[in-house]
């Protein structure tokens, strides 16, 4: 993915009409909670693929676990950085108005980045601190499919013995970014992959291999 053009300029609100925003959960209580449960159990349990459930209609790009997991996770003491292809009109202001986040223009501040597309180097996001390693950036990555057969091969806690992941599309150096991320343990950042209504959890203790 290519550098932000947005990066450096500061992010402003965009006027949209209020019967083009998108609803929110039909109940919000109800429905965050049962998506609150579905990425804690695809973050404790990595490769594991959980399922949205409830009805959501999310504003375009966006699939239903994106939206969901923005809604579940994102509020106004959140700040959320957003890649090009996910900062357009409709989404932000679905996310302003459902969340109440700010927007920032800067990877490193962000504590949840939005990805459409594969970021080139999750060394620009904040990576934590040894004090407080949870200080980091959270990335929603938004893929086309998941699927548990053939791909990487991954293992690390919350694994068994191993578990296997097909990532599509996957960039073809992703091992080695992953490699990247993983080595400055306990610091790093942890990936929420979404595909339509899945979600799967890639935390950052995790080691990534080619089958």
């Amino acid at each position: 993915m290519p550098e932000s053009e947005t990066e450096g300029r500061e992010m402003t609100a965009t006027p949209i009409e209020t019967a083009t925003l998108r609803p929110g959960f039909a109940d919000p209580v109800q429905h965050a909670q049962q998506s609150f449960r579905l990425i804690l159990e695809a973050m404790s349990r990595p490769g594991s693929l959980t399922e949205l459930t409830c009805p959501l209609e999310p504003p375009q790009p966006f699939g239903p676990a994106t939206a969901a997991a923005a809604l579940t996770l994102f509020d106004s003491d959140t700040r959320v950085w957003l890649d090009p292809a996910a900062h357009s009109e409709e989404p932000a202001a679905f996310l302003r108005f459902h969340c109440g986040c700010p927007l920032t223009d800067t990877p490193g501040e962000a504590d949840f980045a939005v990805c459409l597309a594969w970021p080139e180097d999750f060394g620009r996001f904040a990576q934590g601190e040894p004090e407080y390693p949870d200080r980091s950036t959270t990335l929603i990555v938004q893929v086309d499919s998941l699927d548990r057969e053939d791909g990487l091969v991954l293992s690390g806690p919350g694994i068994a013995e191993r578990e296997r992941l097909r990532i599509s599309p996957l960039p073809p150096d992703f091992t080695a970014r992953w490699s990247r991320n993983r080595a400055g343990f306990p610091l790093g950042v942890d990936l929420i992959l979404t595909a339509d209504r899945t979600f799967c959890g890639l935390p950052r203790s995790l080691t990534v291999q080619e089958a």
